[in-house]
């Protein structure tokens, strides 16, 4: 796999990459004849799991932060 996608944000699909690697280490003809395809697929399906789980998270947090910033201006214009 590629490096940067061994990150601590897809710690949760480290097993999975390596049954990648490991599939792909056997030769270019099991690649090439489809033997990696299932693992391929799995690899995305958590990627993007893991990918949409961060994305929640921070829209989660940008809305908590945005929440607080009127709270602020609201006092501000309240005490001008």
């Amino acid at each position: 796999m590629h490096p940067h996608l061994h990150t601590k944000d897809n710690i949760g699909c480290e097993e999975i990459m390596s049954a990648l690697d490991e599939c792909h280490a056997r030769g270019f003809y099991w690649k090439a004849m489809g033997m990696c395809s299932g693992l391929k697929t799995e690899v995305n399906k958590c990627l993007r799991a893991e990918r949409l789980d961060r994305t929640a998270k921070n829209r989660e947090e940008a809305r908590e932060k945005r929440q607080k910033i009127k709270a602020v201006w609201a006092e501000i214009d309240a005490n001008s």
